[in-house]
């Protein structure tokens, strides 16, 4: 083959017609050679590229690299970044779109930001990793350059369409010719009639206690000789229950947790307490904010809420709300807690006590 263009344009035929949800949101990039990178990198609208890079690549390798420019342009990345640090976010959703299209059997090329320990996970928890294991220097240094770069291009970028990423992404849906994996990267695409995100922020937010204080007093104002009051965030805290009986679909439940961690960063102030139970309690852990919150789903045997609500009467009697991820089937308490109670589940089923939130 003779021309770098001869190579893209038959790798982008072959892309559309092996993986057409991939071929047909790359047919929407803009193609941009810049001599100033060592491989090719995307910005959430351009497919950037360092011509000597690609032309020296297999076919099948520049069809990788076109499906990973088109999921950084379907992501468009600060729809779901919220206040994360541009660089980290785009290098965790690097991870999570590499890992996703090696699923979908397509061949990398060297020298991708892969790692086999991110795959099956959401970028919103490989971020969370990423931030632990980075040192404060190198953090403050890499989003400094991002910012600069990104006030750089700033002139050149345009809105994402997200009509038209919807109807292909609808299109592909009908014909059953979506990618494997796909939900970890578009979770809000798999919601039908309710945006249960936005109720359990709702339903949490109303827990969050926030109050003025006096003492002390607001000093960005002392200076000035007025005593202003201060906002005061208490403490909130949480149990969030798993049932582990074996009926819970993981990656429903993958779901709930990358949404659950990326709402909670939302809030300054709170203490969670993970507990995973089938007919008995099997595992129980702590979490602060900053942490990143994990678990291993321990467990198999039958469904008893019962062991939960007696749990947490006795060892977190200062707990707020109880929210428990559940198909709902299983004996309950006959006397309800007195705190809040919030039943995840993927469908709505009557309970005897409680809110009940379906994630679809």
């Amino acid at each position: 083959m003779n021309t770098l263009e001869e190579k893209l344009n038959k790798a982008k035929a072959k892309l559309m017609l092996e993986h057409p949800y991939f071929g047909s949101i790359s047919s929407m990039l803009k193609l941009k050679v810049n001599e100033n990178i060592e491989s090719f990198e995307s910005d959430g609208n351009h497919f950037s590229y360092n011509d000597d890079y690609l032309f020296a690549l297999h076919i099948e390798e520049i069809e990788f690299t076109l499906a990973n420019a088109s999921m950084h342009y379907a992501l468009s990345h600060q729809n779901r970044m919220h206040q994360r640090e541009g660089w980290l976010w785009q290098l965790a959703t690097d991870y999570a779109i590499n890992a996703m299209l090696i699923q979908n059997n397509m061949f990398p090329p060297a020298r991708i930001n892969h790692d086999p320990r991110f795959e099956g996970m959401y970028a919103e928890e490989i971020y969370a990793i990423l931030k632990h294991e980075i040192d404060e220097k190198e953090f403050t240094e890499q989003e400094e350059k991002f910012r600069n770069k990104e006030q750089v291009k700033a002139d050149d970028n345009e809105p994402i369409d997200e009509a038209l990423l919807e109807q292909i992404h609808q299109k592909i849906k009908e014909q059953g010719e979506l990618p494997k994996a796909l939900k970890r990267l578009f979770p809000e695409l798999y919601i039908d009639s309710i945006d249960w995100r936005a109720e359990l922020h709702r339903y949490l937010n109303v827990h969050a206690k926030e109050d003025y204080q006096f003492f002390p007093p607001n000093k960005k104002y002392i200076h000035q000789g007025f005593a202003l009051p201060s906002l005061k965030s208490e403490l909130l805290k949480i149990v969030v229950a798993i049932d582990t009986s074996g009926s819970i679909d993981i990656d429903l439940l993958a779901t709930f947790f990358a949404h659950f961690q990326s709402i909670m960063e939302s809030f300054k102030s709170y203490e969670i307490d993970l507990i995973e139970c089938d007919a008995k309690i099997q595992a129980h852990r702590t979490f602060y904010p900053g942490d990143m919150i994990a678990y291993n789903a321990i467990g198999g045997g039958g469904t008893d809420f019962r062991p939960l609500f007696a749990y947490v009467d006795t060892k977190l009697q200062d707990a707020q709300i109880i929210i428990y991820f559940t198909d709902g089937f299983g004996s309950f308490p006959k006397t309800p807690p007195t705190c809040d109670v919030l039943w995840v589940m993927p469908e709505k089923i009557t309970v005897p006590f409680g809110e009940v939130l379906q994630v679809l």
